[in-house]
Protein backbone atom coordinates (compact mmCIF):
# COMPACT_ATOMS: atom_id res chain seq x y z
CA UNK A 1 0.00 0.00 0.00
CA UNK A 2 1.04 3.37 -0.47
CA UNK A 3 2.63 5.06 1.95
CA UNK A 4 0.78 8.09 1.82
CA UNK A 5 -2.23 6.80 2.44
CA UNK A 6 -1.16 4.70 5.58
CA UNK A 7 0.50 8.17 7.01
CA UNK A 8 -2.86 9.66 6.02
CA UNK A 9 -4.64 6.69 8.02
CA UNK A 10 -2.33 6.97 10.88
CA UNK A 11 -3.48 11.08 11.33
CA UNK A 12 -7.11 10.08 11.28
CA UNK A 13 -6.89 7.56 14.37
CA UNK A 14 -4.46 10.05 16.00
CA UNK A 15 -7.44 12.37 15.95
CA UNK A 16 -10.17 10.28 16.60
CA UNK A 17 -8.97 7.90 18.95
CA UNK A 18 -6.45 9.56 20.39
CA UNK A 19 -3.23 7.15 19.80
CA UNK A 20 -1.11 6.56 16.63
CA UNK A 21 -0.67 3.72 14.24
CA UNK A 22 2.87 3.70 15.68
CA UNK A 23 1.13 2.39 18.50
CA UNK A 24 -0.41 -0.49 17.08
CA UNK A 25 1.41 -3.99 17.25
CA UNK A 26 1.44 -3.76 13.44
CA UNK A 27 3.61 -7.44 12.80
CA UNK A 28 1.27 -9.27 15.40
CA UNK A 29 -1.90 -7.98 13.79
CA UNK A 30 -0.69 -8.22 9.99
CA UNK A 31 0.24 -11.63 10.42
CA UNK A 32 -3.02 -13.01 11.86
CA UNK A 33 -4.72 -10.88 8.99
CA UNK A 34 -3.06 -12.99 6.79
CA UNK A 35 -2.77 -16.06 8.06
CA UNK A 36 -6.77 -15.77 8.11
CA UNK A 37 -7.12 -15.58 4.63
CA UNK A 38 -10.25 -13.04 4.48
CA UNK A 39 -8.70 -9.92 3.98
CA UNK A 40 -7.23 -8.80 0.03
CA UNK A 41 -3.84 -6.86 0.04
CA UNK A 42 -5.27 -3.79 -0.18
CA UNK A 43 -7.45 -3.49 3.24
CA UNK A 44 -4.57 -5.63 5.16
CA UNK A 45 -2.92 -2.56 6.58
CA UNK A 46 -6.29 -0.76 6.91
CA UNK A 47 -8.48 -2.82 8.72
CA UNK A 48 -6.01 -4.01 11.02
CA UNK A 49 -4.82 -0.45 12.28
CA UNK A 50 -8.92 0.40 12.90
CA UNK A 51 -9.08 -2.70 15.01
CA UNK A 52 -5.71 -1.87 16.80
CA UNK A 53 -6.62 1.61 17.29
CA UNK A 54 -10.51 0.56 18.70
CA UNK A 55 -8.85 -2.21 20.81
CA UNK A 56 -6.69 0.43 22.29
CA UNK A 57 -9.56 2.82 22.84
CA UNK A 58 -10.77 0.52 25.36
CA UNK A 59 -14.48 1.12 26.98
CA UNK A 60 -16.69 3.11 24.26
CA UNK A 61 -19.35 5.21 25.35
CA UNK A 62 -21.80 4.70 22.80
CA UNK A 63 -24.77 5.97 25.15
CA UNK A 64 -26.24 7.68 27.74
CA UNK A 65 -29.65 7.37 29.81
CA UNK A 66 -30.68 9.66 32.20
CA UNK A 67 -33.54 8.97 34.65
CA UNK A 68 -34.87 9.02 38.04
CA UNK A 69 -35.85 6.76 40.67
CA UNK A 70 -38.36 7.13 43.39
CA UNK A 71 -37.69 4.69 46.22
CA UNK A 72 -38.77 4.37 49.67
CA UNK A 73 -37.58 3.34 53.10
CA UNK A 74 -38.73 2.30 56.51
CA UNK A 75 -37.52 0.73 59.50
CA UNK A 76 -39.07 -0.16 62.80
CA UNK A 77 -37.45 -0.20 66.23
CA UNK A 78 -40.27 -0.89 69.08
CA UNK A 79 -44.33 -1.32 67.62
CA UNK A 80 -44.26 2.25 68.09
CA UNK A 81 -41.33 3.76 66.65
CA UNK A 82 -41.30 3.83 62.66
CA UNK A 83 -39.10 5.58 60.25
CA UNK A 84 -39.44 6.37 56.76
CA UNK A 85 -37.73 8.12 54.13
CA UNK A 86 -38.65 8.70 50.82
CA UNK A 87 -35.87 9.98 47.64
CA UNK A 88 -36.54 11.30 44.02
CA UNK A 89 -32.86 11.02 42.43
CA UNK A 90 -32.04 11.66 38.86
CA UNK A 91 -28.98 9.49 37.72
CA UNK A 92 -27.75 8.46 34.36
CA UNK A 93 -26.86 5.37 33.22
CA UNK A 94 -23.63 5.10 30.54
CA UNK A 95 -23.90 1.90 27.88
CA UNK A 96 -20.44 0.77 26.96
CA UNK A 97 -18.67 -1.63 24.86
CA UNK A 98 -15.39 -3.16 25.64
CA UNK A 99 -13.46 -2.67 22.41
CA UNK A 100 -10.56 -4.48 24.01
CA UNK A 101 -12.46 -7.87 23.33
CA UNK A 102 -12.81 -7.08 19.63
CA UNK A 103 -9.96 -8.89 17.19
CA UNK A 104 -9.63 -9.88 13.94
CA UNK A 105 -11.86 -12.63 14.20
CA UNK A 106 -14.50 -10.82 14.36
CA UNK A 107 -13.69 -8.90 11.22
CA UNK A 108 -14.42 -10.31 7.65
CA UNK A 109 -13.74 -8.73 4.33
CA UNK A 110 -15.62 -10.36 1.23
CA UNK A 111 -13.75 -9.10 -2.05
CA UNK A 112 -16.49 -10.03 -4.34
CA UNK A 113 -19.56 -8.39 -2.19
CA UNK A 114 -16.70 -5.23 -1.27
CA UNK A 115 -18.37 -5.47 2.10
CA UNK A 116 -16.41 -5.70 5.91
CA UNK A 117 -18.71 -7.32 8.69
CA UNK A 118 -17.82 -6.87 12.18
CA UNK A 119 -19.42 -8.85 15.17
CA UNK A 120 -19.04 -6.25 18.40
CA UNK A 121 -19.07 -7.24 22.14
CA UNK A 122 -21.80 -6.95 24.04
CA UNK A 123 -23.51 -4.17 25.93
CA UNK A 124 -22.06 -3.21 29.31
CA UNK A 125 -24.18 -0.89 31.80
CA UNK A 126 -21.47 1.69 32.97
CA UNK A 127 -21.44 2.73 37.04
CA UNK A 128 -24.58 4.88 37.79
CA UNK A 129 -23.84 8.20 38.31
CA UNK A 130 -26.75 9.56 40.75
CA UNK A 131 -27.14 13.57 41.23
CA UNK A 132 -27.70 14.21 44.83
CA UNK A 133 -28.15 17.85 44.62
CA UNK A 134 -30.79 17.66 42.54
CA UNK A 135 -32.51 14.63 44.86
CA UNK A 136 -35.94 15.41 47.16
CA UNK A 137 -35.47 13.18 50.26
CA UNK A 138 -38.70 13.35 52.25
CA UNK A 139 -38.20 11.98 56.03
CA UNK A 140 -41.01 11.32 58.23
CA UNK A 141 -41.87 8.98 61.44
CA UNK A 142 -39.63 8.85 64.63
CA UNK A 143 -36.93 6.90 64.09
CA UNK A 144 -35.85 9.86 61.59
CA UNK A 145 -35.31 11.98 63.84
CA UNK A 146 -31.81 11.06 64.65
CA UNK A 147 -29.52 12.18 61.86
CA UNK A 148 -27.37 8.58 61.84
CA UNK A 149 -30.76 6.86 61.27
CA UNK A 150 -32.16 8.89 58.47
CA UNK A 151 -28.33 8.45 57.15
CA UNK A 152 -28.95 4.75 57.54
CA UNK A 153 -32.12 5.03 56.05
CA UNK A 154 -30.40 7.35 52.82
CA UNK A 155 -27.99 3.91 52.11
CA UNK A 156 -30.83 1.71 52.00
CA UNK A 157 -32.71 4.24 49.44
CA UNK A 158 -29.72 4.70 46.97
CA UNK A 159 -29.14 0.70 47.44
CA UNK A 160 -32.63 0.49 45.86
CA UNK A 161 -31.94 3.59 43.56
CA UNK A 162 -29.39 1.88 41.77
CA UNK A 163 -31.45 -1.43 41.20
CA UNK A 164 -34.29 0.95 40.03
CA UNK A 165 -32.28 2.73 37.34
CA UNK A 166 -30.62 -0.78 36.15
CA UNK A 167 -33.65 -2.08 35.52
CA UNK A 168 -34.95 1.01 33.59
CA UNK A 169 -31.83 0.82 31.75
CA UNK A 170 -32.61 -2.36 30.53
CA UNK A 171 -35.44 -2.06 28.65
CA UNK A 172 -35.94 -3.07 25.38
CA UNK A 173 -36.56 0.54 23.82
CA UNK A 174 -33.37 1.86 25.60
CA UNK A 175 -30.98 -1.01 25.08
CA UNK A 176 -32.41 -0.73 21.33
CA UNK A 177 -31.19 3.04 21.04
CA UNK A 178 -27.77 2.10 22.59
CA UNK A 179 -27.10 -0.36 19.97
CA UNK A 180 -28.16 1.13 17.10
CA UNK A 181 -25.92 4.16 18.71
CA UNK A 182 -23.24 1.45 19.04
CA UNK A 183 -23.42 0.03 15.34
CA UNK A 184 -23.06 3.47 14.07
CA UNK A 185 -19.82 4.22 15.25
CA UNK A 186 -18.36 1.57 14.99
CA UNK A 187 -19.07 1.53 11.03
CA UNK A 188 -18.09 4.91 11.37
CA UNK A 189 -14.58 4.53 12.73
CA UNK A 190 -14.29 1.52 10.13
CA UNK A 191 -15.44 3.31 6.82
CA UNK A 192 -13.68 6.58 7.32
CA UNK A 193 -9.90 5.24 7.28
CA UNK A 194 -11.62 3.17 3.87
CA UNK A 195 -12.63 5.99 2.37
CA UNK A 196 -9.26 7.72 3.09
CA UNK A 197 -7.60 5.00 1.38
CA UNK A 198 -9.66 5.19 -1.84
CA UNK A 199 -12.06 2.74 -1.54
CA UNK A 200 -15.50 4.44 -1.26
CA UNK A 201 -17.03 1.32 -2.53
CA UNK A 202 -16.14 -0.86 0.25
CA UNK A 203 -19.75 -0.94 2.85
CA UNK A 204 -18.88 -1.70 6.61
CA UNK A 205 -22.46 -3.71 8.21
CA UNK A 206 -21.90 -3.87 12.24
CA UNK A 207 -23.93 -6.53 14.05
CA UNK A 208 -24.53 -8.41 17.59
CA UNK A 209 -24.61 -11.80 18.22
Amino acid sequence: MNRSIVGVIAATHLATFGIGYSLAPRELLDEEVKNSGYFTVDTTKILSATVASLREENKLLVYSYKGTATVTASRKALWFLHGRQKIIVPAVVNYTMDLSELSLTDVRYEDSSKMVTVKLPRLTIGDIAFHPEEATTINGGLLTFSEGQAEDLRKLNYASARRAMIKQAQQEGFVKIAKQRAIANVENYFTIPLRLAGLPDVRVVATFD
